[in-house]
């Protein structure tokens, strides 16, 4: 029984699974997306978001420890310049799993694993709610409500006093008839 065991060892030796993991994580800092199989992607998760939080403080000791899981200089020196940049006001949730389906060959459940500050098409929807329009396409202000609900109600006045005035001042032929 697997009581109490809370790492997933995915059919690998440690040594495969550590070396997969760091792959991963490599390939993830580097492209900031990849697809791969829910389980390893959740693995994952547990695996790279320590390392981005150590990216947060630059200095020597946080450099040689993170290079000692990714071991790979292109990924370490990309993780300190770039992405420890974007995530610093982050306290952490790093990385985002989008479900994309199941696979042909053996029904795995497929994902896609990305950095959560590098998804452009969720910033834009995030930063930039769109404000309510009317029908003629013009921005509603807060206050611009209240005061059309006044001109209609004064242009109704105005309509039924100018009616009312037409109707007294009836013209001479109309008083014959």
């Amino acid at each position: 029984m697997r009581h109490g065991c809370k790492v997933n060892h995915l059919s690998r030796t440690k040594a495969h699974r550590d070396a997969m993991l760091s792959n991963m994580a490599s390939s993830l800092i580097l492209h900031k997306r990849i697809e791969t199989t829910l389980a390893k992607a959740r693995a994952l998760r547990t695996y790279v978001e320590p390392l981005i939080t150590k990216s947060k403080t630059d200095s020597t000791n946080e450099r040689r420890v993170v290079f000692s899981y990714l071991q790979n200089k292109e990924a370490v020196t990309e993780l300190f310049r770039e992405i420890s940049q974007k995530v610093a006001t982050r306290n952490g949730g790093y990385t985002r799993i989008l479900k994309t389906g199941r696979r042909l060959g053996d029904g795995a459940e497929m994902v896609m694993m990305e950095l959560v500050d590098y998804n452009e098409n969720l910033l834009k929807e995030a930063k930039a709610p769109q404000a309510k329009t009317t029908r003629r396409g013009r921005v509603k202000k807060s206050g611009e409500v209240d005061a059309k609900v006044e001109t209609i109600t004064e242009d109704v006045k105005v309509d039924t006093v100018v009616e009312a005035q037409v109707e007294s001042q009836e013209s001479p032929e109309e008083k014959a008839e």
